[in-house]
């Protein structure tokens, strides 16, 4: 049983962040523990579906066939003590298996597939022809959310919250959009607006719009996604207009001193109303800018722009343009927390709670409950964790390896 391979690890468990107390419901402590994770390697994380991923089809013996492909993959392992281990590859799933097992990574990332062995790159270099470059690699939007640290006023840093959380459900539908409908050299262009429009750091204004239309994307974004999300949920969640200091901020996004001078001297008459404060203000704010009476050039985009500016996704340029950036690996764990990094449905983003993804001791309790054995689907059907991989394989994987294999065909 899972209990007793835990015992026979010793008796010195460090839990991060965790004293002796326990709690008195749960065997295994709550927070990350290296003997967890080993059990978790042991018996859980999907090495065969990750090879079947990463070798897009040329896993098997059609003539199209590209036997190097997996081999010249980039895996790096971070280590216990910040030990990094770059430009590792394996030749097939055993060997990515046995690694994974005999190290006990804390952390796994993925890299680009390169021109030759990543693990023989020195050979090549002494060869004297420059010939180690990366040829390959995912398309990746990263996105923080202590990216949003100056739009959110619950959390701060790598903390969230479920006041907090939907800026992330928000960026995941404007990028599933872009995937769906943007031709493919456009879409870092189009989500990157945020960043485009930067200036003055500490202003929270990051967006600023010319001419008199949105482009269709995002005009789209801005009708089907932001506008409602801000308007019904953000600046109550956020309680953006209660608070002076806040609103502050907001008001010196907008173009115009008299326009600011007249919201300001509204809002500090602080006269009652039967409707939340943030909805009054929010809307007196439209209504001046979008009036028509000011003359201030482009004041009818600063609604626009305000709700840009907190909502939109912030993703970091360099990360997406670049290819020897490394890509989190679904279902390593988190080093501090203890949680699984599992994929998310973006049609039912919404209901995606961060707090309640498969932690290691969670999973380690599944299985002390379940059948005993040597791992496998039975076990895994027996844990949580069984949900998000038969959603990685139905909604991913499978979709993919039939789509190389068109491609494939389709040359042959």
């Amino acid at each position: 049983m899972v209990r007793e391979e835990f015992d026979n690890m010793g008796e010195d468990m460090v839990i991060d962040g965790a004293g002796t107390e326990q709690k008195p419901s749960s065997e295994f402590p709550d927070g990350f523990n290296a003997n967890y994770l080993k059990i978790y390697y042991g018996k859980l994380f999907p090495y065969a579906d990750m090879h079947k991923w990463m070798s897009y089809g040329n896993d098997g013996k059609h003539p199209g066939c590209d036997q190097s492909y997996f081999g010249r993959r980039e895996f790096s392992f971070t280590l216990d003590n910040d030990i990094y281990l770059r430009f590792q590859s394996f030749n097939n799933v055993a060997e990515l298996e046995n690694a994974i097992k005999e190290k006990c990574p804390f952390k796994i990332d993925i890299g680009p597939v390169y021109s030759v062995d990543p693990a023989k790159r020195h050979a090549y270099a002494q060869s004297g022809d420059n010939i180690f470059t990366p040829v390959e690699r995912e398309l990746i939007f990263d996105i923080d959310i202590s990216d949003y640290d100056d739009v959110r006023f619950c959390c701060s840093g790598a903390d969230v919250c479920s006041e907090c959380w939907p800026l992330m459900t928000v960026a995941i539908k404007v990028i599933d959009t872009a995937l769906r409908v943007v031709v493919v050299v456009s879409i870092v262009g189009f989500v990157m607006v945020k960043q485009e429009g930067k200036g003055n750091e500490n202003s929270l204004k990051k967006v600023t719009f010319a001419g008199r239309s949105l482009h269709p994307f995002l005009g789209r974004s801005y009708a089907e996604v932001l506008k409602d999300f801000f308007e019904e949920k953000y600046i109550l969640s956020q309680n953006l207009f209660s608070d002076e200091e806040r609103y502050e901020k907001i008001l010196e996004m907008i173009p115009d001193e008299s326009t600011t001078s007249e919201l300001r001297g509204k809002w500090l008459d602080n006269k009652r109303s039967r409707d939340d404060i943030n909805v009054v203000r929010w809307g007196q704010l439209k209504h001046m800018l979008q009036s028509g009476k000011q003359k201030v050039q482009g004041i009818h985009r600063s609604v626009e722009e305000i709700v840009f500016s907190f909502t939109y996704p912030r993703l970091d340029l360099e990360v997406s343009k670049h290819m020897n950036h490394l890509l989190k690996a679904p279902f390593c764990v988190h080093p501090k927390t203890g949680r699984v990094c599992v994929p998310i449905d973006p049609k039912h983003c919404e209901e995606f709670d961060p707090s309640a993804v498969p932690t290691l001791s969670k999973l380690l309790e599944e299985l002390n409950m379940g059948a005993s054995g040597t791992g496998g689907e039975e076990e895994l059907e027996n844990t949580s964790l069984g949900k998000s991989i038969r959603y990685f394989r139905s909604s991913f994987l499978q979709p993919l390896l039939k789509s190389c294999k068109e491609a494939s065909n389709s040359r042959f």
